[in-house]
């Protein structure tokens, strides 16, 4: 079996292609971001290769042009289809970063579709989908006539969230008239949705304290730059060793600064980017735990009906009525539709428990990379920083 990359990656990056006569290979790549159009119509489109020698896709290689909302798109139709399945997160769409369109905030954002897209392409059941293969293969004409067409049918994020919340209560007790839970209560799923919502606090607390961080080593990076402006232009006043010294503790800032901002744009893409990646990546688990909150009840109330229909068809039988016929009809109607839901609700009760199990192994190596970046990056900027106030100090001395 081809052994696949962890679909939880940070890195997100699939396989390399390979030759035809090696394995199967699905690598895909997110490139070349260019903003179109101008004001609230302005967006961003890229370029997205498909690289494979799978027999279901057409040729080893296909570029399309994409933008977000088709990325939303093939993100709804997983969501759908695939029940019990951690559907990988989109990037958040942020209303104001998009009126700005910055450089970084452009490239983030096509890291972090690439890194969707690529999960999607390494997961062993996603990897199959229909959709997946038409967003990667179809002609932008034909994906705006599907994407417009779809718009709608799948929930918004707006309704997600607020499944989310509805998930975290108890559902109605009342089930046809009885009072019946009509949500799980058995320890394994408690500890699971426990466990779910601890873990999106732990990490949405990180994150913003990561930001923090962030945004403290520039605004540190961009004060020593200004403040190594006005030591050069006092230096510029001075003679001899006094100028001299001013110049060089104006010069050693801007180094310092420099360190600074560079650590800080590390910082932001080694580690507080990562920390929000997995929050968004809990929050998809959150919403597969509302669909399965949902097929747990659908379960338990077509259960309930089956046993109402055949109470009722046992007393026609009794008085041979001639509504019997009808009854039957019904009752296989519903049991049938019972029996269905049931495997819906087992089939994700087992997708859940395989997915819960990679979702904690791949977190563990993924923060384990973003910890050590961490602490990497702050001792590599401790030392780079210590160096060079210490050489300016020799200078001084001297």
């Amino acid at each position: 079996m081809e052994h696949q990359p962890p679909p939880w990656s940070v890195s997100g990056s699939s396989q390399s292609p390979r030759s035809p006569s090696s394995q199967p290979y699905l690598h895909v790549s997110v490139i070349d971001p260019v903003k179109l159009g101008n004001g609230v119509q302005a967006y961003i489109s890229y370029r997205v290769i498909t690289k494979t020698n799978l027999p279901e896709y057409h040729g080893p290689e296909k570029i399309v042009i994409r933008r977000y909302s088709d990325f939303v798109w093939l993100h709804e139709c997983l969501f759908e289809k695939y029940k019990g399945i951690f559907i990988p997160p989109l990037p958040e769409k942020n209303a104001v970063e998009k009126f700005r369109f910055t450089a970084e905030f452009i490239e983030m954002r096509r890291l972090a579709l690439d890194i969707f897209l690529n999960r999607v392409a390494s997961h062993h059941k996603l990897r199959q989908s229909e959709d997946l293969r038409t967003f990667l293969q179809v002609d932008e004409a034909v994906m705006e006539r599907l994407r417009a067409h779809e718009t709608g049918i799948f929930k918004k994020p707006v309704e997600l969230m607020q499944i989310f919340k509805d998930v975290q209560s108890k559902v109605s007790n009342v089930v046809l008239g009885k009072e019946k839970p009509v949500e799980e209560s058995n320890s394994e799923y408690e500890k699971l949705k426990h466990y779910v919502f601890e873990l999106e606090n732990h990490l949405a607390e990180a994150q913003k304290h990561a930001y923090r961080l962030v945004k403290r080593h520039r605004e540190l990076g961009k004060s020593l730059s200004d403040f190594g402006k006005a030591m050069k232009l006092l230096g510029s006043c001075e003679g001899d060793s006094l100028g001299r010294a001013f110049s060089e503790l104006g010069a050693k800032s801007d180094l310092v600064s420099v360190r600074l901002q560079k650590e800080a744009q590390q910082l932001l893409m080694n580690f507080e980017e990562p920390l929000k990646d997995y929050v968004l990546a809990v929050q998809s688990i959150k919403a597969t735990i509302a669909e399965r909150a949902n097929a747990f009840r659908q379960h338990c109330e077509l259960s309930e009906t089956v046993k109402l229909k055949e109470i009722n068809l046992e007393k026609l039988k009794l008085i041979h009525s001639d509504k019997m016929r009808e009854a039957e009809d019904e009752y296989k109607e519903v049991k049938e539709a019972s029996e269905k839901a049931t495997r819906r609700y087992e089939t994700m009760v087992r997708l859940m428990k395989e997915e819960i199990i990679q979702f904690q192994e791949h977190k563990t190596l993924d923060m384990g990379v973003a910890f050590h970046n961490f602490a990497d990056g702050q001792a590599r900027l401790a030392n780079n920083m210590a160096d060079g106030w210490r050489g300016l100090l020799a200078k001084l001395e001297a």
